[in-house]
């Protein structure tokens, strides 16, 4: 069975994971504590997680759970702010296999952390490669209709 992130709703607060096939995961003896689930009213603020509504001895709480595999994937891809500070050159590489559908720099163009620097569509759906950081475009590596593999150098930011 999979493993489930637990969100707090208000502040964005990672909670903890939650294995639902854990035997520790039991409902507390007396009926008055026993834990009520409710589908909450409001929808999640991510795409991939569901709100609930968790109601434990008279207090209420607004929760977001999402499959902890998909949270630790959005938070290995989230771009680090601590790389985005650093002044050398950044490559930017391709992540999955596709063709470049648009290309949307070129040489000498000042970018902006997280401005779209091109496109690869894969499977047919379309991947939108952005600027990890600030900067200044020093080589475009690829053209619209190039085939690239995961892992090739795409743009090169200073």
């Amino acid at each position: 069975m999979t493993r489930l992130r637990v969100t707090d709703r208000a502040s964005g607060d990672r909670i903890g994971d939650l294995d639902p096939a854990a035997e520790s995961v039991s409902a507390p003896p007396s009926p008055d504590e026993r834990p009520i689930v409710l589908r909450a009213t409001i929808p999640a603020r991510v795409r991939g997680r569901t709100s609930v509504e968790v109601v434990v001895a008279g207090w209420r709480f607004e929760l977001e759970v999402e499959d902890a595999d998909l949270a630790d994937l959005r938070e290995r891809a989230t771009t680090d702010r601590a790389a985005a500070l650093h002044d050398g050159p950044t490559e930017v590489r391709a992540i999955i296999p596709g063709r470049v559908i648009s290309v949307d720099v070129a040489v000498g163009d000042i970018v902006a952390a997280g401005q779209r620097l091109l496109a690869v569509e894969a499977m047919k759906m379309e991947n939108e490669l952005r600027a990890p950081r600030d900067g200044i475009v020093e080589r475009v590596m690829t053209a619209t209709g190039q085939i690239v593999e995961p892992g090739d150098t795409l743009v090169i930011i200073l």
